[in-house]
């Protein structure tokens, strides 16, 4: 698969605003880089180890290391369904189904036209709302099938 070619400017606009470009930083500026392009894309990280005379093994290893970093490109909104044993007994099934059938994607794809990405996550740790889903950082609760419905549509609008 061939990757698509990025703009190179906002990596060194990131890198540039650290006025010690130094291994401490590296981490912050991944951060910041996935948050620019909502991916970590190679040319980047190749352009990161050029800019910071970091070995891109190195850079790699990091990547690899921490689970908050993605090669691949993530929908804008994140929705995240909890299949903690409340919202499963309360019917997280039902609404998992609904959202999968409503976006075309199954649990970890991205909608094609990168608006969501969809995750299951073990506990959201909000019980008392079973059946609970977040999207980015919004958590709403005691779903049902219509409401599901109802919340992805107000975010593929972007209207939020």
């Amino acid at each position: 698969m061939v990757e698509k070619t990025i703009d190179l400017r906002s990596v060194r606009k990131i890198v540039s605003e650290y006025s010690n470009v130094h291994d401490s930083n590296l981490i912050a500026i991944l951060q910041q880089t996935q948050d620019e392009y909502g991916y970590l894309p190679k040319q980047a990280l190749k352009e990161v180890s050029r800019l910071m005379d970091v070995p891109l093994t190195r850079i790699f290893g990091i990547v690899t290391f921490y689970s908050q970093f993605t090669f691949i490109p993530r929908g804008r909104h994140a929705i995240k369904i909890c299949t903690g044993t409340a919202c499963h007994v309360k019917g997280v099934n039902d609404v998992k189904q609904k959202v999968k059938e409503q976006l075309n994607v199954v649990e970890g794809e991205t909608t094609a036209d990168y608006q969501f990405t969809l995750e299951t996550v073990a506990c959201l740790g909000t019980c008392f709302l079973a059946p609970v889903m977040m999207v980015d950082d919004r958590y709403f609760g005691k779903l049902t099938v219509d409401t599901v419905t109802d919340i992805v549509d107000r975010y593929s609008g972007d209207n939020t």
